[in-house]
């Protein structure tokens, strides 16, 4: 480089027709120029020995390259500044180290380019972009698991928003992200563009749109002005493809799934770290601080609305087996038992931020909680624990209040206690199953089958109660055929009182006479 600055120059070239047929900025010709001859050799011999900022992570980096060919700086940057927090080095620095690497160890990268084209930026506050994707991962089991992620973009900053779930998005989903979207950027944009996506468009009716029944309740109550792109026009959404691209590449590729509440904490940490603070390459500037000027043009969020009209369109969670639920990487409780009863239950957000977790079926309230501002926490309802302070005690004269027979039924909990010591709580709890389940006249009669062949289980109380529903649906259809029933438990036998044929004894004399004659 040196040596043809200097012979293009006494060719008679100016310093801006040197830069330009060497294909380097003036910059460098004026730096080269200031050096003399012995001082640009001295120069040259140091950049080979000279130890470089990221050459404690060489072999890290190197692993990384050789694991994934097609692995961008981009994404190295990332990956070290998640790793080691501490480190402070510029986008330029990543980049021509990963390019001296792939040079010097032979690592050709990968790529499959996508071209898009240039759309013109919103103004302020004016418009953000929605879209979603969806990304195959890997457990640490090595098993392969596909997430679905809802991606947002304010259209002039590039100030991103995401949210991830390990099963496909319904449209009470979509609502739920928008609302914790608008939350993220504190604020709702003018305009808002989708694709055409099942969950929110029903068809596009010639421009005037026909929404989704809840998502026309929300985009009223919300005041929402959407527009949907037409078909095969992914240009007029542009900037929200190039962000699915970037969540994809640069977050979610060759990244360890563990559970989907980690990963969505990961992608947050992400968006902070690297998604909304890294150098946008066309705007020049980091969405992070543009974003402090645009949210000033966003309308104000008017609190959580109750955009749920009921339990029956409310967001459904899984209950799980410590009778907790989880929603927004928080737990919150449930009254003991609901586990065994309930494999779902429907919750929603009011706009005083309270969580409202209804029975699925029946609509009934099964607990309320006031949601945190953290996240990972426990919220317990102190009336969900057991009351330690009396113990099966108290258990017993809840389950046996339950029955009409009420003192027969402490006498039966007595001796079952006495059989069961250390196992008395889970059987108390499958008879309080039971009486929920089933009426009283039902819980007599088992109650007192049980007494009197002597059967004293839980399990063997469920198995009277199936036994008596069967007898009577028999008894229902006929009354000429009885049904006999074994328990599960072995050691209790069934005494079933048969009565033998019995015949005439004129008969039996024949039989004896016919034998002689023989």
């Amino acid at each position: 480089m040196y040596m043809e600055i200097q012979q293009l120059l006494k060719k008679g070239f100016s310093k801006t027709k040197v830069a330009d047929k060497l294909g380097v900025s003036r910059a460098t010709v004026y730096r080269h120029l200031k050096r003399s001859p012995s001082e640009t050799a001295e120069w040259v011999e140091s950049l080979q020995t000279r130890k470089k900022k990221l050459d404690p992570y060489k072999e890290l980096i190197l692993n990384w390259l050789r694991e994934h060919p097609d692995l961008s700086a981009a994404q190295v940057e990332d990956w070290l500044m998640e790793r080691y927090k501490e480190l402070e080095v510029g986008e330029s620095t990543v980049r021509a180290y990963v390019r001296e690497l792939r040079v010097e160890y032979k690592i050709a990268k990968e790529s499959s380019p996508r071209d898009y084209e240039a759309i013109a930026d919103s103004p302020m506050g004016e418009q953000v972009q929605v879209d979603f994707g969806h990304t195959k991962q890997k457990t640490s089991g090595n098993k392969e698991v596909k997430l679905n992620f809802i991606a947002f973009v304010l259209s002039n900053s590039r100030y991103k928003y995401k949210e991830w779930l390990d099963r496909p998005f319904t449209t009470q989903d979509v609502i739920q992200a928008h609302e914790n979207a608008f939350q993220w950027f504190s604020g709702i944009p003018g305009e808002l563009v989708y694709d055409q996506d099942s969950l929110i468009v029903v068809s596009e009716n010639g421009g005037d749109l026909i929404l989704t029944k809840e998502f026309q309740h929300y985009k009223q109550t919300r005041k929402l002005n959407l527009r949907v792109c037409r078909k095969a026009d992914p240009e007029s959404k542009g900037k929200i493809e190039n962000v699915v691209g970037f969540i994809k590449y640069n977050f979610a590729k060759y990244r360890v799934f563990n559970n989907i509440d980690s990963w969505n904490e990961q992608g947050w940490e992400w968006l902070i770290r690297t998604g909304n603070r890294k150098i946008h390459n066309t705007t020049k500037k980091r969405p992070v601080e543009v974003f402090s000027l645009e949210k000033q043009h966003l309308r104000p969020v008017s609190g959580n609305i109750n955009f749920l009209n009921n339990h029956e369109n409310s967001i459904t969670r899984s209950v799980h087996k410590d009778n907790t639920i989880r929603y927004l990487s928080n737990r919150y409780s449930l009254p003991l038992g609901t586990f065994h009863m309930n494999e779902t239950v429907s919750i929603k957000e009011t706009k005083d931020r309270e969580l409202l977790i209804y029975h699925s079926e029946t609509g009934e309230l099964l607990a309320k909680h006031q949601i945190p501002d953290g996240k990972g926490q426990l919220i317990k309802d102190r009336k969900h624990t057991r009351d330690r302070t009396k113990g099966i005690d108290a258990f017993i004269d809840t389950v046996a209040n339950r029955f009409q027979e009420t003192e027969t039924a402490y006498d039966y909990l007595d001796k079952l206690r006495e059989k069961y010591p250390r196992y008395i709580r889970d059987q108390l709890q499958m008879i309080l199953k039971e009486t929920k389940q089933n009426n009283e006249q039902l819980l007599t009669a088992a109650l007192s089958e049980c007494i009197k062949r002597n059967l004293y289980s839980a399990t063997d109380f469920s198995d009277i109660i199936l036994y008596l529903k069967r007898q009577r649906q028999v008894h229902d259809t006929t009354n000429d055929k009885a049904e006999t029933v074994s328990p599960l438990n072995s050691i209790s036998g069934w005494i079933i009182e048969t009565e033998a044929q019995k015949r005439n004894v004129d008969a039996y004399t024949a039989l004896l006479e016919e034998g002689d004659q023989s």
